[in-house]
């Protein structure tokens, strides 16, 4: 118990820049209090005391805010950053390593006792604040998913899922899994270069429809050199592709 302790510990002061010392992070984590309090509970869980399950959950839920069924499979080094209005489903399975920011839903989607409602986690996976994973499936190692948005299927390994549904970006290296979910560390499953499929696929269409523009324009200039006269487009009609873009972004 208390090497699984210090190994929480330990981990939060690694991925979390503003924890001080040791002892801030032992009292001061409603995270790291969460889990040690849903180890207990999940004890009680497995040995068929339900009721004393789901009453140290209960007491957990008030104290730090984290709500986490007694039945739901958390790994080692999961980490539950700030963690208020946190909430995870009594099928969920949280792999090692994991880091689950404020507001994120573990939820199910199906009313069927026995069943598995809850999504899995793999290892590395990082949710970020507001997220909402809604389903029995799984998320693949390493992988991320962006603040506020709904994932409502799987996505794979080492991906990065955006928006509402969410849209899934394949990485170059999709299929590895993370090493122990902290190289490279995305906070909030933020990346620098930004993975929003469709913001991307939009700024294609945009600079698709700039080119074709520019190449009507050359095709009109040269029937005009042939003699062939051609009506000049209005000007309210011409395509401002920097403008669209600058909207997209």
């Amino acid at each position: 118990m208390f090497s699984r302790l210090r190994e929480d510990v330990q981990n939060i002061m690694q991925r979390d820049p503003a924890a001080k010392s040791a002892w801030e992070v032992l009292t001061c984590y409603p995270g790291l209090h969460a889990i040690v309090m849903h180890r207990w509970a999940h004890f009680f869980w497995r040995h068929q005391w339900y009721w004393l399950g789901r009453f140290t959950s209960h007491v957990a839920r008030f104290l730090t805010g984290i709500e986490i069924h007694p039945g739901a499979t958390i790994g080692r080094r999961v980490f539950i950053d700030h963690g208020f209005g946190v909430v995870i489903g009594e099928t969920a399975e949280v792999g090692d390593d994991c880091t689950i920011y404020q507001g994120v839903t573990l939820g199910g989607t199906s009313l069927l006792k026995g069943a598995k409602r809850h999504p899995t986690l793999e290892q590395g996976v990082i949710v970020g604040a507001g997220a909402q994973v809604l389903g029995g499936f799984t998320i693949g190692a390493g992988a991320k998913i962006g603040s506020s948005s709904v994932v409502v299927k799987p996505v794979p390994a080492g991906a990065t899922a955006v928006g509402n549904p969410a849209h899934i970006t394949k990485k170059e290296d999709q299929g590895k899994p993370a090493d122990k979910g902290v190289a490279p560390f995305s906070a909030y499953g933020v990346t620098a270069s930004g993975d929003d499929p469709v913001t991307k696929a939009l700024h294609e269409l945009i600079n698709h429809v700039a080119a074709q523009e520019q190449q009507i324009l050359n095709l009109n200039l040269a029937i005009k050199q042939a003699g062939i006269v051609c009506s000049e487009p209005p000007d309210n009609d011409k395509f401002n592709p920097e403008q669209l873009n600058k909207l997209v972004d």
